[in-house]
């Protein structure tokens, strides 16, 4: 139990790193954490006339590889399916959108090291 508590915690630190990094490069931080019948998305940003959907996977080595390598097809397709309801939600449906990837490696007495993946992936659900 007190591992998994450690690990969310390490995890709102990277998407916290992740948010500072999105607002420093011109991006617009619509909603964090959004829940919904489908999952979670990390991060929901506004850039120029694009809504971006945001996954963040945070590490402190590449013991297990690089933290984007965890955002798999299984992943991907839960992203896809609680953006298009966030979509539907908030009648945004018409918008464009994309899906990014921000990967951290964040070893311990060192400053980030913050990979942004433009256009990771496509969606695989339909409106």
């Amino acid at each position: 139990m007190k591992r998994g508590w450690l690990n969310r915690l390490f995890g709102d630190h990277g998407e916290r790193i992740a948010a500072r990094f999105l607002k420093r490069n011109g991006y617009r931080i619509l909603r964090r954490q959004a829940r919904g019948p489908f999952g979670e998305i990390d991060l929901i940003a506004k850039h120029q006339d694009t809504i971006v959907f945001v996954e963040v996977k945070t590490r402190k080595s590449t013991n297990r590889g690089h933290p984007s390598e965890a955002v798999t097809d299984q992943k991907q397709r839960q992203i896809s399916r609680a953006a298009l309801a966030w979509l539907k939600k908030n009648n945004l449906l018409n918008h464009r959108c994309r899906f990014d990837v921000i990967a951290i490696l964040h070893t311990p007495g060192q400053e980030p090291e913050i990979k942004h993946i433009v256009h990771a992936f496509e969606s695989t659900e339909r409106s």
